[in-house]
Order: C-alpha cells, then structure tokens, then sequence
C-alpha cells in the first residue's frame, strides 16, 4: 500500500507565536518551528500500516524553505521519502489554496491512503481532509482515534465528544487522525543518520500545474484584520490567614460561584 502523510512546519504551540506586522500571517522567520503535533501521530499511524501490509510512506509538505528541517525530521522516524511543494507565492494561502495545492501534487502521486492531522496547531481549522477529499473524489475518514486496514477495506473509529462512530470507505481515501490514536515513536541514531540520504522531490506552482495568482495572500478568501496581544495575566487575591482564613476562603469559592 503506498501512504502519502501530510506533514505542515508549525511555530512551536510552546512558546509566544505573534503575527508578523505587514500582513497580520503567522511570524514564521524568528519563531521556533517544528512539525505539527498531530501530524506526528499520522506518520506514526502510517508506519505501523505499512509494517502490517507493506508498501511504502511518503511525506508531503508545502512551505518555505525552512519546512526542509520538518522534513528531515519527518523522515528519521521512518517515511521512506518526501514531496517538498515550496514556492515564494504561496505566502499566505488560506487552507481553499492549501487544499488546491495539495490536491495538484497528490495528483501528481500514486497512492492508495492519504493520513493527516486532524488539525494543525495555527490554523486549527481542522478542515483539511476534508477539502482534499471533495478536490480529489475520493472517501474522507476523519477524526479517526482507530485505524484498520484489510485489504482495500479502511474502517475508523471516528472520535466524538460523547463516543465514537464506526466509519467504512475502499481505498484512495484519505484519513484524519486525532491524538489518541498511537504514541509517535522517537527518531533513532540510526533513522537521523539515514533521512540525510533519503529523496525529497521539490516541486514549484509550475510544476504542478498550478497558477501562481489563485493562491497566495493576494487570493485568500479571508485575511486577518487586526490582532491584539492577550493582556497580561492579573494578580490573584490573597487571603492572609488571621484566625478567619477558612471562612474568607469558603466566602471567595462561593463568590466565584465555584461551591
């Protein structure tokens, strides 16, 4: 089975991300960029298919040229290459773009199951799979804690906030993974050493196919406006314990309407 992961270099959710002051994107140059949490669980997720039924892992990213790192990353923990979509017009394409993008290289690909994050930790649209799956007509399992694979057969357990649904589709398809679904393995010595020689495709808009004026900032259906930091965290009430402590505190609670 051949299983494209989609991988996207994020600011580390860790640490104070800010959006650049000439058009209100997400400050990528100064930030401390890694892979999208989620996303390391789809790569996990698609190892432990192709470790059951063989085939092969391809990572596929769109960024700049520093997504490069989250590549290398990517492929030390197992994929067997990558497909780098990096172009200067891409800056600040919504996710309709990214999605458009993303169909065109996949396109370009042969595969059979498609896996990515649910969400990515910046744009948290959690829409991805979704849109690539209606581009490219193909079934979209998303939101999957479970994946199993038998035959051309994919079923999902497809997590809910009160359970989960059993969700059925036939291979291409594409499929979304929550956090639950694995614990992401650590990259050995021996899987650093060896994503330095691993193959990574780079493709431009042209190559794809793909005109440079539909995608980008220019072409994004939606644009962030103004943005405030968050005001700084404001001081707690102090109670000093003069005999009455335990009533002050049962007072505060109360008052809180916490009890």
């Amino acid at each position: 089975m051949n299983i494209v992961v989609l991988v996207k270099q994020v600011p580390d959710s860790g640490t104070e991300r800010s959006l650049r002051a000439d058009d209100k994107t997400v400050e990528r140059d100064s930030a401390n960029l890694v892979i999208n949490e989620m996303d390391e669980y789809a790569i996990e997720e698609a190892l432990k298919v192709k470790e059951a039924v063989g085939g092969t892992v391809t990572v596929l990213t769109m960024g700049p040229d520093k997504a490069t790192e989250s590549i290398r990353k990517a492929l030390s923990m197992g994929p067997d290459g990558a497909v780098h979509v990096n172009d200067p017009a891409l800056h600040g394409s919504d996710a309709l773009a990214t999605s458009k993008v993303l169909a065109a290289a996949l396109s370009g690909l042969e595969w059979d199951l498609v896996i990515s994050g649910a969400e990515s930790t910046d744009g948290r649209a959690a829409a991805m799979a979704a849109m690539l799956a209606e581009r490219l007509g193909v079934a979209g399992l998303t939101g999957a804690r479970k994946l199993t694979v038998d035959g051309s057969t994919l079923t999902i357990e497809r997590q809910l906030e009160d359970g989960y649904q059993v969700v059925e589709a036939q291979t291409p398809a594409i499929v979304s993974v929550w956090d639950t679904i694995n614990e992401p393995r650590y990259p050995s010595f021996k899987g650093i050493m060896a994503a330095k020689k691993k193959p990574v495709d780079t493709k431009s808009l042209a190559d794809l196919g793909v005109d440079a004026a539909s995608v980008g900032a220019g072409a994004a259906t939606s644009a962030v406006v103004d943005a405030n930091p968050r005001p700084p965290r404001a001081a707690g009430e102090k109670i000093t314990d003069e005999g009455d402590a335990g009533s002050k505190l049962v007072a505060y609670l109360a008052a809180e309407k916490i009890v």
